[in-house]
């Protein structure tokens, strides 16, 4: 029994009292009771604290509410007792049958478990990443690009229709310094006062001269020009092939140039104009944003009839908008953090919601450490520690699962010796060695000719081990776990989720003997713990691939 089907059937005790007259709710009955694991096993399988909620509405004592629902619920099906704590807490204890069964339902599931549809009909447009392609992905992209993948993993699962969507920044005066960079490295001449070091400007420098071998033969205006396109191209691809790499796709490369020779932003100018939401001042068209909560009006026509920056934001939130998305959630770095108040003023601008169509999620910095010491910039980025700093020390599983195990909104320390060991102490290690080892039990049993239990060969009510209820528990908590991960975007809690879970399968192993020893004939038990078995490896391996990393079979 799953904390959502005791949550069923609470609704239904409070349902049925209230049709017979025993309770009123002058609110109606809630759609669903939050029902949790107590942290003390004296306190049953599960709690709640429904009635300490609801007893002002009902105008009765929590604990003379808290035993009318105990009465209704000790006479449904599965669970064997139900104890009243302290002021009015009720204290669950669910049937082995009823917990055991959990586990067929599991398997049947399969790559479903975990899965809802809490997001069902909602079309998100999901930008993540998005580093300009002026020089190698650094470490706060590679943050993101684990936990945007993540994130859009687990609004699937919860029913969305996610769009992953990569804006390429391939307009303003970033790219102009790019190719007069690429531009002085070609001639040997030094890097501009204001431009990008580093040794992959000479090598996409020279990358260029090989594609367009008499570019330096032509005046300068025009060798930048090559440079530029010719260079952005080369560094883009780079980029994209190592997100691929990283097992990050996108389903949209937007290119901001678009907007700009679309007429996309007289576009959204002319809408908000219609709005009644911008004015004229100074020669300047400015957008009111002070009225929906920015610290002050913003220009987005200068002065020289030129868009401002915000222009290209105005006209790429309504693109999205247009394009049918109902939310636009957007990952920036923590220097954008500024930032959030005017885009969300230009939300309100439009006349849609602010953190409901619009959603922005600010992440924090990434350090590296080795040796218990930071690690020095790349030479090859020339200002950053990168993307391929990490990759190459620990491996894209390691890497995924290490920036996706904390909450973004806080700057992270990842210790290379320890995401490298081949050690429990290395939590990605620990999770994957929880999966290749459910798998070799499997494998085993096979060999002895064994299999789990199927249908009415399984009895549910064996599973009855202290350490077999307890990871059954563990295993029905992992649908609430994507939904809440879901619902707060914060894909660390699947991580996590699997650590704890990991180790409730390590425990119950140590305790319950799966397979028959020696000249030990097989027995429904054995069965019914393949079944346990079965269905943990498919719960983890599902949590895993949430958070884009492998489930090895063997390790």
């Amino acid at each position: 029994m799953t904390p959502e089907q005791l949550s069923t059937a609470i609704v239904g005790a409070l349902t049925d009292l209230v049709d017979s007259g025993a309770l009123t709710l002058p609110d109606a009955v809630p759609a669903s009771v939050v029902v949790e694991r107590p942290k003390s096993k004296e306190h049953g399988d599960y709690a709640t604290n429904v009635a300490l909620q609801l007893a002002k509405k009902a105008g009765l004592p929590p604990r003379d509410l808290a035993g009318l629902l105990a009465d209704r619920l000790r006479a449904t099906e599965g669970i064997a007792a139900v104890d009243i704590a302290g002021p009015g807490f009720l204290n669950i204890t669910v049937e082995a049958a009823a917990q055991g069964a959990l586990a067929a339902q599991i398997v049947e599931a399969g790559a479903a478990y975990g899965g809802s549809d809490l997001m069902a009909g909602e079309k998100v447009n999901l930008e993540f990443v998005s580093a300009n392609p002026t020089g190698p992905i650094h470490l706060g992209g590679t943050r993101w690009a684990a936990v945007g993948d993540a994130l859009g993993r687990i609004f699937e699962a919860s029913g969305a229709d996610v769009t992953r969507e990569y804006y390429f920044n391939d307009h303003g005066a970033q790219i102009d310094r790019f190719s007069t960079s690429l531009l002085a490295s070609a001639k040997g001449e030094p890097t501009p006062e204001d431009g990008y070091g580093g040794a992959y400007i000479a090598d996409i420098a020279q990358q260029v001269m090989q594609t367009e071998p008499r570019v330096l033969d032509l005046p300068d205006d025009e060798a930048q020009e090559v440079f530029r396109s010719v260079g952005v191209n080369l560094m883009f691809d780079e980029i994209k092939q190592k997100l691929h790499e990283f097992g990050v796709d996108f389903d949209v490369y937007f290119h901001e140039n678009n907007l700009h020779e679309s007429g996309a932003v007289k576009r959204a100018v002319e809408r908000l104009t219609d709005l009644g939401n911008t004015y004229e001042k100074d020669g300047a068209l400015w957008l009111s944003t002070e009225q929906f909560g920015d610290d002050k009006d913003r220009v987005i026509i200068k002065s020289d009839g030129k868009g401002a920056y915000l222009s290209g934001d105005l006209a790429y939130y309504l693109d999205k908008r247009e394009r049918g998305f109902d939310r636009c959630l957007i990952m920036l770095g923590a220097d954008h953090h500024g930032y959030v108040g005017r885009m969300m003023a230009m939300c309100a601008a439009f006349g849609d919601k602010p953190g409901e169509n619009l959603e922005i999620l600010i992440g924090q910095m990434v350090n590296l450490l080795s040796d218990g010491q930071p690690l020095r910039m790349s030479k090859r980025a020339g200002t950053v520690v990168r993307h391929d700093d990490l990759v190459d020390a620990i491996g894209v599983d390691a890497s995924r699962y290490a920036l996706a195990r904390y909450t973004s909104d806080t700057t992270i320390d990842i210790d290379l010796d320890l995401w490298a060991k081949q050690t429990n102490d290395n939590p990605v290690f620990y999770v994957q060695y929880a999966h290749a080892r459910l798998a070799s039990i499997l494998r085993n049993a096979a060999d002895l000719g064994l299999s789990a239990a199927r249908g009415d060969a399984f009895d549910p009510s064996l599973l009855s081990h202290e350490k077999e209820g307890d990871l059954l528990r563990a295993l029905a908590e992992f649908p609430r776990v994507v939904a809440a991960a879901a619902q707060l975007r914060e894909p660390h809690r699947v991580a996590r989720y699997l650590e704890d879970t990991a180790s409730s399968f390590h425990k119950f192993y140590d305790a319950c003997r799966v397979l028959p020893m020696g000249d030990e004939e097989p027995a429904p038990i054995h069965a019914a713990r393949l079944l346990l078995v079965e269905a943990t490896k498919t719960v983890i391996a599902n949590g895993l691939h949430l958070l884009g990393v492998s489930a090895p079979e063997r390790m």
